[in-house]
């Protein structure tokens, strides 16, 4: 099954970001720490052009803390850019996330004092895709319920400048996919984390690549969560779906079961985990392509 979603709204607010982009310092880039890379829009590149850029991995107290390590080591390796791992839902992470923007702007507010220009706000712009958790940053930011938040991708639908005290002006920008994931697994990923609408996509599917996942990754969390016996599930994943679903009481309803699987791995419940694997595998995945 090929998983693919790109409303309307999506490809206006790219046109307009890219209109934007000359009116702002830094753009910041927000993914999902637990899909490092399979979050990340390769329209950001095109969109975001040379400017200097902020890659801020949230919801990462729902990843596995060591994995993001290894992805903000990567990419803070790379030119014009800082990376850093926050929950957007602790203000100690967006003080930390304030303080690195002051400092990847000092060197140009230095430059402009010296030409005599009086200090003025870090113009900002907020890029990524759906669900990443974009308005709770924001809104985490200015300490005001300004943007739209709901747990569920494509909410924000305009652009809109945002006042942060006198230190920062953020653009908001709604969720932009792009119009054709070449992997399917990408698709499948991004659906489980719940960048996708739920309707886009059959339960089934997206349970079943998540059973296979965790089994592969993170041996017995699924056995353990469910209070399931042992056996070699990894050759009859539907028979362990149809286990889940009797174990939840939903008896033979296993798309219920499916439902409920996706959302507990959601929600953190089978414990921090991240879907893309290591950096150095996945660079050399791309250069193998």
């Amino acid at each position: 099954m090929v998983i693919q979603w790109f409303p309307g709204h999506m490809a206006k607010a790219k046109r307009q970001a890219i209109e934007n982009r000359k009116m702002v310092d830094i753009v910041i880039e927000l993914v999902d720490a637990r899909l490092p890379i399979s979050s990340r829009n390769p329209l950001m590149d095109e969109i975001a052009g040379n400017k200097p850029r902020l890659l801020i991995l949230n919801k990462g107290d729902l990843a596995d803390p060591e994995m993001t390590r290894e992805w903000i080591k990567h990419y803070n390796n790379q030119d014009n850019q800082k990376a850093i791992a926050i929950s957007a839902m602790d203000q100690n992470d967006i003080k930390r996330t304030k303080k690195v923007l002051k400092t990847m702007m000092a060197p140009k507010m230095a430059a402009l004092a010296e030409k005599g220009v009086k200090p003025r706000a870090i113009r900002l712009m907020v890029l990524g895709i759906p669900n990443v958790g974009k308005s709770t940053f924001i809104n985490q930011m200015i300490k005001k319920n300004r943007a739209q938040t709901a747990n569920k991708p494509g909410v924000t639908k305009a652009q809109q400048w945002l006042k942060i005290e006198n230190d920062f002006e953020l653009l908001d920008t709604p969720g932009i996919l792009w119009h054709k994931f070449e992997d399917e697994e990408i698709g499948l990923k991004l659906a489980l984390s719940g960048a996708i609408k739920d309707t886009i996509f059959h339960n089934d599917d997206v349970s079943l690549f998540a059973l296979k996942f965790f089994l592969s990754h993170y041996p017995n969390r699924i056995t353990d969560a469910y209070k399931i016996k042992e056996n070699n599930w990894e050759d009859s994943l539907p028979e362990l779906l149809m286990e889940i679903t009797k174990k939840l009481n939903f008896g033979e309803d296993y798309e219920r079961g499916s439902e409920k699987l996706i959302f507990d791995i959601r929600d953190g419940k089978l414990g921090a985990y991240t879907l893309d694997d290591s950096p150095v595998s996945s660079v050399q995945t791309e250069v193998d392509r």
